[in-house]
């Protein structure tokens, strides 16, 4: 990314990624590495948890539950054994920031994970992480050897008296195994499955046992507090919301990637002053906060502040962290289809209002991009949303129809121009669409013929042609090829 782009960011999560080797313990004790766990390991867990606490840090995988709290729950169960526990089962659609910190710095959540388990009493830790993460799982897995080999893992950790290890578990890519106690089933050999909440894992998890479960960017940010203190993490974001945020920048934007920003940045500083805008000089339109769980948000919200209670109250959430941005030529219809469909196919079927929900929602919203959608089914398709949120069994669920809400409270028109004039404004839902030839343009090139998979193009050499409407499967082939911009999309 552009070093232009660097002035808004502020990487604390991130902070040695790309900076130093991360297959070299020596690299990463060079930049403090473990100093946070000598220090931690020399104060009681409750002081540790109450580090955690005043320091504001919120669960960066999307709930946003305070991790002092969690951990503090934990601390206070008494039991043989406890559990922490590494979610980096990363399955937003365009999300990879956890990814990019087991790459680039596996030992910063090595030495997390010890310290979260010093602090509520865990001597075993495991990183549940999907399969289809080859060199994030190599590096991983070198960090926990190296860490093991050095006496920073294992027995008697700095000669404390504190045993913690760590185990890799593996998972198959299923988005509903981002949720907590679906990702503790898994882990157990069970269906990824959730279960009613309480307990909570922080009661009773992991083979029934307390567990506290964070993402890989929550772990991320654990030294760095404990290093540089509560006071310190607490100056950055804003009053409820602590901190930085890594986001993915994925979709019509010119900068994509990674970026890291503190919390209260607004989307404005995001999309135009670190992204860059939208590419090509197209005017942008929406973007997607909180991946398929999460809502669009548009023009009217561009000055909004990156918090976890601002993005809610817009209909969205700030998920994982991923950030899909789209521009004028994007059907909000139809983005919201795409998003329903990934969720669809992803439930994992337990409830009802999800399993079934999914499809009646997905069915109305193919319907009415296909051009035969009816008011009617607008008022449908809010009605379930809202069901679907009040009923589902678990976030993942009950956040689902997010997407459809969003969209309909501020996109709105493009609905109706669906549903009503059989007209997508976005010219994207093919179904409606007709392609025809502006006579006064048409040099009778006969390019669009020589692309027309369907051959329903005809006409004579330096003619204007002419489009058999029965014919087109409007492909838009022609369209793309057509130099002279005779061909017209309506």
């Amino acid at each position: 990314m552009a070093a232009t782009t660097d002035i808004k960011q502020l990487r604390i999560a991130t902070r040695n990624c790309g900076f130093i080797d991360p297959e070299s313990l020596d690299d990463y004790i060079a930049v403090r590495g473990y100093e946070a766990l000598a220090k931690a390991l020399t104060m009681t867990p409750a002081e540790v948890v109450e580090i955690i606490k005043v320091a504001g840090l919120r669960g960066r995988g999307g709930g946003g539950f305070p991790t002092g709290v969690k951990w503090g729950i934990a601390l206070s169960n008494a039991a043989d054994q406890k559990y922490i526990v590494c979610n980096a089962d990363e399955g937003d659609p365009g999300a990879f920031m956890d990814r990019a910190v087991l790459e680039g710095d596996p030992h910063s959540v090595v030495e997390a994970m010890a310290i979260g388990g010093y602090a509520i009493g865990a001597t075993l830790g495991a990183v549940y992480i999907r399969a289809e993460y080859p060199l994030a799982i190599k590096r991983l897995r070198k960090a926990i050897d190296d860490a093991r080999a050095m006496g920073l893992l294992g027995k008697n950790i700095f000669g404390s008296g504190f045993d913690f290890d760590i185990e890799i578990k593996y998972g198959a890519g299923a988005f509903v195994c981002g949720e907590e106690t679906a990702l503790i089933k898994s882990m157990e050999g069970h269906r990824g499955e959730p279960v009613s909440k309480p307990p909570f894992p922080a009661q009773s998890g992991y083979w029934a046992k307390p567990t506290i479960v964070n993402n890989v960017e929550t772990f991320a940010n654990v030294p760095a507090i404990i290093i540089k203190g509560a006071d310190w993490f607490a100056g950055i974001g804003t009053a409820t919301s602590k901190g930085t945020k890594v986001f993915a920048l994925a979709g019509k934007i010119v900068n994509v990637g990674l970026i890291e920003v503190p919390m209260g940045t607004t989307l404005r500083e995001v999309i135009f002053d670190i992204g860059g805008g939208c590419p090509d000089g197209k005017e942008f339109k929406a973007v997607q906060t909180g991946g398929p769980s999460g809502g669009a948000l548009a023009n009217k919200d561009l000055d909004v502040a990156i918090d976890y209670e601002s993005l809610i109250a817009r209909k969205s959430m700030m998920g994982s962290g991923g950030m899909v941005v789209m521009d004028e030529d994007d059907c909000m219809v139809s983005v919201a289809k795409f998003f329903l469909d990934f969720t669809m196919d992803e439930t994992c079927g337990k409830c009802t209002p999800c399993r079934i929900g999914s499809k009646r929602l997905y069915e109305i919203l193919d319907k009415i991009t296909k051009g035969h959608g009816t008011k009617a089914d607008l008022a449908r398709l809010k009605s379930l949303s809202d069901n679907i949120k009040d009923t589902a069994l678990c976030g993942l669920g009950q956040t689902m129809p997010n997407p459809i809400l969003s969209t309909m409270d501020t996109f709105g028109h493009e609905y109706e121009a669906h549903v009503t004039q059989k007209k997508c404004p976005a010219h994207v839902c093919t179904a409606m669409l007709t392609y025809t030839i502006n006579p006064a343009k048409c040099t009778g090139c006969t390019l669009c013929t020589k692309v027309c998979p369907v051959e329903c193009i005809s006409g004579t050499k330096k003619q204007p042609h002419v489009i058999d409407a029965s014919k087109c499967i409007k492909c838009g082939a022609c369209y793309d090829k057509c130099k002279f911009d005779s061909i017209i999309k309506m």
